[in-house]
């Protein structure tokens, strides 16, 4: 990765003087920071321009920030916000007039799923069995094929540990919008990880035998 975090020549005025300095704090959430940019660019040059852009922005509004122990949501939300600017300003941002919509993926099951096609017989842990057929890259390569707006909140919530409600702040809509997608982001994983599984016979459906 490369980053520089932006020191600022002097003081903010408008910085309590009790205040951490901006790049001590920036450099405890640096790395999680810049794998989040990488999550939503899907690139690396772009996720350090990214992470640059978030960085000289939080440093600007760092008298803004109200308790320096919310320091991580608010530069998630920060770097958030400026890839949202980057898409818009791109004409690449993506759609959400669908969202609301059903879609097949809603009705999946991956428990449900197994319990069916049994593919590992007389099994006490079907589920684990079933993870344990996929490699970090393999998970990797299934996660990246989820709609964006479905897969941040996985992202924000599962891999970083953000609670729903800190997501739905970070990513500015209602709660209940933010468990929604929550909801349908697991299942489009779930849905992805059947498939993949499938496609490369590392498991074999019933109908197909």
């Amino acid at each position: 990765m490369i980053a520089t975090v932006p020191e600022p020549a002097t003081r903010v005025e408008s910085v309590p003087p009790d205040r951490p300095p901006f790049a001590d704090l920036a450099r405890e959430h640096v790395e999680r920071l810049y794998g989040y940019c990488v999550r939503l660019t899907r690139n690396q040059q772009d996720a350090e321009d990214l992470l640059q852009d978030t960085l000289v922005r939080a440093m600007r509004s760092y008298g803004d920030l109200r308790n320096p122990d919310h320091a991580k949501s608010w530069l998630f939300a920060i770097a958030t916000n400026a890839w949202r600017d980057r898409g818009r300003a791109s004409s690449r941002q993506v759609p959400t007039s669908s969202l609301d919509a059903l879609d097949a993926d809603d009705d999946f099951s991956l428990f449900q799923t197994l319990a069916i096609e049994d593919p590992f017989p007389y099994s006490d842990e079907l589920h684990l069995d079933f993870l344990r057929l996929f490699d970090d890259e393999q998970v990797q390569a299934v996660f990246a094929g989820i709609s964006t707006p479905f897969q941040l909140p996985l992202i924000l919530t599962t891999i970083h540990g953000f609670s729903c409600k800190e997501a739905a702040a970070m990513l500015d809509v209602p709660l209940g919008t933010l468990l929604s997608r929550l909801h349908r982001g697991r299942r489009q994983l779930e849905r992805g990880l059947w498939d993949y599984a499938l496609a490369r016979g590392l498991v074999t459906a019933s109908d197909d035998e």
